[in-house]
């Protein structure tokens, strides 16, 4: 009978069946986390030297080998093997070979349930500081395209029905908005993920005289986490993380859809560069919004990796169980689909070619400044239901004769009110419109300077 060479094979008497090697091993794609394994084993085996666990030789001994380990990483040749399961045991053994002896005691007062997790916790951190970087390169993309089309008048739709005139700036920076709060639910979750598992070791913590606080010090974590068995089986911060990832696309996707729509002829309010478009193989006058497609397209696949890690925690009994192996492709892929994806839309945004005429076009349709003529008459002393009732027969007639309401005469306007004057045509046109909602987060052109520069200054 072949003996079994597993790490933990003395236990076993048969060799694991090649199938279950394939089926039970991680190495393929948790070994992007070796870099960051490595990072906690060198902090692991200072912490164990100082607190007299192993002598210092067999610690420097430990480091040179793990750095070795790590130029081999980083240069492409260290030799992963689907026998050793996973990142951990494959670096191990690796050191092992260099090392000797020292290198069997890496492993004293931990397990590889508080070791992954650690490993985790400091990937999904490196990300998501980045991933935070780059959400503020599209935040000053977007008020750098804001700050340009300030006078750039546009319809404002609701149930994409005209419904007032808007400047173009102030809906490029309602998504400026969305991406702050963006911001901050990263920030906020960075925060109750930011707690060291290791220690914990399997489950119930360590008999040896370790420093945790120590470690994560040096790690970058604020804390440790203060219950052992919650330390190896939680994955809040996986999920918490993918919730704050599907919100960000959710934003993006809706900036994507109406960046396909204002793109397209029935719009022609930008036309997005070539750069980010493709062809048709059958239609050669053909330019398709590819980029923003897919970014809607990917929010999807983010939501789906959302329910899968929900899924996967919903039945688990404490504490560590392999069901946790499949948290890391869903996050792996995530993090990807996000770096990618906020990598590219600012650049899509910085040469995004806008057609202010085309939208000035559209916001003299549908009636936009109706709503000024409501709020005209209430300002004349008309209660705003009935001055709701008065416009809306004014409109009335002038979809009958095919105008619009400031192409009435004032003859034909007091019909429907004898309080309106002369003075109603100023509140009418787009401009006056706009002007009227000074407020803070209105539309008025001032309104919009000053929250631009208000922007500036907290992205800076």
């Amino acid at each position: 009978m072949k003996k079994n060479t597993k790490k933990w094979s003395e236990r076993f008497s048969e060799p694991t069946k090649q199938i279950v090697k394939r089926y039970t091993a991680s190495v393929n794609f948790d070994s992007r986390l070796a870099l960051v394994d490595i990072e906690g084993s060198l902090v692991h085996a200072e912490m164990l030297k100082n607190q007299k666990i192993i002598l210092t030789k067999d610690f420097k001994a430990i480091q040179k080998g793990l750095n070795q380990i790590k130029k081999e990483i980083i240069a492409d040749r260290f030799k992963w093997s689907l026998d050793l399961e996973d990142v951990h045991l494959n670096i191990e053994k690796r050191l092992i070979e260099i090392i000797g002896e020292p290198g069997k005691k890496l492993h004293t007062g931990r397990s590889r349930n508080d070791q992954v997790s650690t490993d985790m916790r400091i990937y999904v951190r490196n990300a998501t500081d980045h991933i935070v970087g780059q959400i503020k390169n599209l935040q000053r993309a977007t008020i750098h395209l804001a700050e340009e089309n300030i006078y750039t008048i546009m319809p404002g739709l609701t149930h994409l029905q005209v419904a007032q005139p808007v400047s173009f700036a102030h809906h490029l920076l309602a998504y400026y908005e969305m991406l702050e709060r963006d911001v901050c639910r990263f920030n906020d979750f960075r925060m109750r993920m930011n707690l060291l598992p290791l220690g914990a070791a399997a489950l119930a913590g360590t008999s040896y005289p370790i420093n945790r606080n120590f470690v994560a010090k040096k790690l970058g974590f604020d804390g440790v986490m203060q219950n052992s068995m919650d330390a190896v089986s939680d994955r809040d911060f996986l999920i918490e993380f993918n919730a704050a990832a599907s919100i960000l696309m959710m934003h993006l996707s809706r900036w994507a859809e109406e960046l396909i729509m204002w793109s397209s002829p029935f719009f022609k309010f930008v036309e997005i560069s070539d750069g980010f478009c493709t062809g048709s193989s059958i239609m050669p006058q053909k330019k398709n919004p590819d980029v923003p497609e897919l970014i809607r397209g990917k929010t999807g696949r983010v939501y789906g990796h959302l329910m899968a890690l929900l899924t996967l925690m919903k039945g688990q009994p404490l504490a560590y169980n392999k069901d946790n192996q499949e948290d890391k492709e869903p996050i792996f892929d995530v993090i990807d689909t996000l770096e990618d994806t906020l990598e590219i839309f600012p650049e899509m945004i910085a040469e995004l070619k806008v057609f202010p005429v085309n939208m000035e076009a559209a916001a003299t349709k549908g009636y936009a400044t109706a709503t000024d003529l409501a709020d005209y008459l209430v300002k004349k002393g008309i209660s705003f239901r009935e001055a709701h009732g008065i416009v809306a027969k004014v409109v009335k007639a002038a979809v009958t004769k095919d105008c619009d309401i400031s192409e009435f005469d004032l003859i034909t306007l007091k019909k429907y009110s004898k309080i309106i004057e002369s003075d109603i045509y100023k509140y009418l046109t787009l401009e006056g419109s706009i002007k009227s909602r000074k407020h803070i987060g209105g539309t008025a052109f001032a309104a919009i300077t000053k929250t631009i520069h208000k922007a500036k200054l907290n992205l800076n």
